[in-house]
């Protein structure tokens, strides 16, 4: 399972860095991106939901209120993105956690990716 995992996360990965036949940076830690934010990174339907491949929001955030907030910016996305995404913090894969759950709080300079499920054909 593990192994499926590191496939797909190179698989995003190379969908996000490859745009034609340019490569887009990937911001390092000492860009003004990370100074008191985190970064969430976008594939598939979230970028087309959201029309964007990375944004930064403000840490501390709790993953729970990562939803809100991103159905704030962009509604619908909970229905339409987030209800059936994957959801990594710093490449690690993580549960979106139900009320009364521990939460997961997302630090500054944080990489938070949400990945819908894709097919191929």
């Amino acid at each position: 399972m593990e192994q499926q995992q590191l496939a797909v996360q190179r698989f995003f990965l190379k969908i996000f860095l490859k745009r034609g036949s340019f490569l887009l940076p990937l911001p390092q830690p000492s860009s003004p991106l990370y100074f008191g934010n985190f970064t969430i990174l976008y594939f598939a339907t979230a970028t087309s939901f959201t029309g964007k491949n990375i944004e930064s929001l403000p840490a501390p955030l709790s993953l729970r209120k990562l939803g809100d907030v991103l159905e704030e910016r962009y509604k619908g996305i909970r229905e339409g993105v987030l209800g059936h995404s994957l959801v990594t913090i710093n490449l690690a894969y993580v549960d979106v956690p139900e009320e009364g759950e521990d939460d997961v709080i997302i630090q500054e300079g944080d990489e938070v990716a949400i990945i819908p499920p894709v097919s191929s054909g």
